[in-house]
């Protein structure tokens, strides 16, 4: 695994907005295989970030390799399971970063930061993302994770479940 240097995750500000838009654009055909959505008039998937910056329990973080975009991580409160608080609503890292720890060490980082009952979900079709997620979060916790299955209007996929509050900690 290539050491990047120096890697940079901290939360999004207003500046960061339309990188991270243009970054949901990668994101989303990156999963046009497994997730059901088309284009629209002007070609563009959509995704509306207005809520992480005017909702208060909406967080967004930026993820940099020497200064330049590698990534971001969305995290709000649209749980599936009403004993969760956190749900990571999207994560992206660019290709180029990929399976060279980045992605791990800003998933840590983000959860280090947003602390409590958590919620991460991959589709039933992203078995990429399943693997990754169950070995992130099984490190993170050192094992100390439910995993479920749902087929709801909620969610339809799975989750992993866990809580990094400071007394679960």
């Amino acid at each position: 695994m290539t050491q990047l240097n120096p890697i940079e995750i901290r939360p999004a500000t207003p500046a960061d907005r339309v990188p991270i838009g243009r970054m949901l654009e990668l994101y989303q055909h990156d999963l046009s295989d497994v997730w059901d959505q088309d284009l629209d008039g002007d070609g563009q998937y959509g995704y509306s970030l207005d809520k992480y910056w005017s909702n208060p329990r909406c967080r967004a973080f930026v993820f940099l390799v020497a200064g330049k975009y590698a990534g971001f991580a969305l995290v709000d409160d649209s749980v599936s399971l009403p004993e969760n608080e956190h749900w990571m609503a999207q994560f992206f890292v660019i290709r180029k970063y990929r399976r060279q720890g980045l992605g791990s060490e800003a998933a840590r980082r983000v959860f280090d930061v947003v602390r409590g009952r958590w919620e991460v979900g991959q589709m039933r079709k992203n078995l990429p993302a399943q693997a990754f997620w169950r070995r992130v979060i099984d490190e993170y916790t050192g094992g100390r994770f439910v995993e479920h299955e749902l087929a709801d209007e909620s969610w339809d996929g799975l989750l992993q479940c866990f809580d990094n509050s400071p007394r679960a900690a």
